[in-house]
C-alpha cells in the first residue's frame, strides 16, 4: 500500500517583508506483508558499570552555586585573542563589541571550555551579514583556511537568500537563516533536525538587520542546544570534540554584539582526543 501526500506551495513572509517560496512535498511508501518469522533473539547493549570513587570532597558545607560571567566588559577586548584578523577587525564603541567582517577570520576567548551555557546578543549592520560563534573550536586556522575546525552556531542575516540565489534564480534555502547548527573544519556532530550535515531550526526566529537577536546556547557532553530570542528550536548531537576555545567570527560584514556571559557547568566525560589541544 503507497499512502502519497501533497502540499501545495506556500509563500513566507519574513519581519523584513522578504517572500520565500517553500515547497514541501512529502511521499510515503508503505510496504506491508504478511509473513511468519521465527522469534529473534536480541542482543542487549553492553552496559558500563558505576565505579566507585575515591575521595569525593565532603558536603558538609553548601555547595558553590554556579554562576554567569562577563565575557566581554564593555571597554576593551580583555579575555579575547586575535587569531587571524587584523587588528582593527575589532573594537568597542559605546559598549558594543564591534566587529568589521575585515577579513574574514575569528578571534578566540582566552580559555576553554567544556559544558556551560553560553548567553549571546548580536546584530547585523546590513542586509545579508554572515557571521557566527563557534563552540568547542580548537582556536586556531590551518594553514590555507579562514576559519577554524569547531560546532559553528550560524549567525545570517534573513536577505542573506536572496543574495545568494540558487541556479534558477530562487531564494536560496531558508535553513541557511534559521541558526543552523553544524561542525566545522572536520567536527564531526549529528543533527537532530537534518540539512544535510547540518541541523536548521524549526522555526524562523531570527530579526533582521538592524534588529537585536539573542541566543542561548547549552553544550553539554557532545549535545548544543540553541534558543533563538527566546525559544529552544535546534539541536545537535555527538559531537566529536566536547572541550575547547569559542570564536567570534568575521565574514565580510560589520556585525555588533553585547551582554556575552557563560555560565560553566560541571565536566562530563570528555577523552582527551575530544579535548582541543591547549593554546599558549
Amino acid at each position: 500500500m503507497t499512502v502519497m501526500v501533497c502540499v501545495k506551495p506556500t509563500a513566507v513572509t519574513t519581519r523584513r517583508g522578504m517572500t520565500m517560496k517553500r515547497i514541501y512535498g512529502i511521499r510515503l511508501g508503505v510496504a506491508m506483508a504478511a509473513v511468519l518469522v521465527a522469534p529473534l533473539a536480541w542482543a542487549e547493549p553492553t552496559a558500563v558499570m558505576p565505579q566507585p570513587v575515591a575521595d569525593l570532597p565532603a558536603t558538609d558545607t553548601p555547595a558553590e552555586i554556579p554562576r554567569f560571567v562577563s565575557l566581554f566588559n564593555g571597554r576593551d577586548l580583555t579575555g579575547w585573542e586575535h587569531v587571524n584578523t587584523a587588528a582593527d577587525t575589532w573594537s568597542v564603541k559605546n559598549g558594543l563589541l564591534v566587529c568589521s567582517g575585515q577579513p574574514i577570520g575569528v578571534m578566540r576567548s582566552a580559555k576553554q571550555y567544556e559544558n556551560f551555557v553560553l548567553h549571546i546578543e548580536w546584530r547585523h549592520m546590513q542586509p545579508g551579514g554572515n557571521s557566527g560563534v563557534f563552540v568547542w573550536s580548537e582556536g586556531t586556522v590551518p594553514k590555507g583556511r579562514r576559519l577554524p575546525k569547531g560546532m559553528e552556531v550560524q549567525m545570517l542575516e534573513l536577505d542573506w537568500v536572496n543574495q545568494h540565489p540558487l541556479k534558477d534564480g530562487e531564494p536560496n534555502h531558508i535553513g541557511y537563516i534559521s541558526g543552523e547548527l553544524f561542525g566545522a573544519g572536520g567536527l564531526t556532530a549529528t543533527p537532530d533536525n537534518p540539512r544535510g550535515r547540518r541541523s536548521m531550526s524549526y522555526e524562523l526566529r531570527c530579526k533582521g538587520s538592524g534588529e537585536w537577536n539573542v541566543y542561548d546556547v547549552v553544550c553539554v557532553d557532545g549535545t548544543v542546544k540553541l534558543s533563538i530570542n527566546g525559544k529552544f528550536i535546534n539541536s545537535i548531537r555527538d559531537s566529536s570534540v566536547r572541550k575547547g576555545y569559542l570564536c567570534l567570527e568575521s565574514e565580510g560584514a560589520e556585525i555588533h554584539f553585547r551582554n556575552i556571559q557563560i555560565l560553566e557547568l560541571p565536566p562530563g566525560r570528555t577523552s582527551a582526543e575530544q579535548t582541543a589541544q591547549l593554546l599558549p
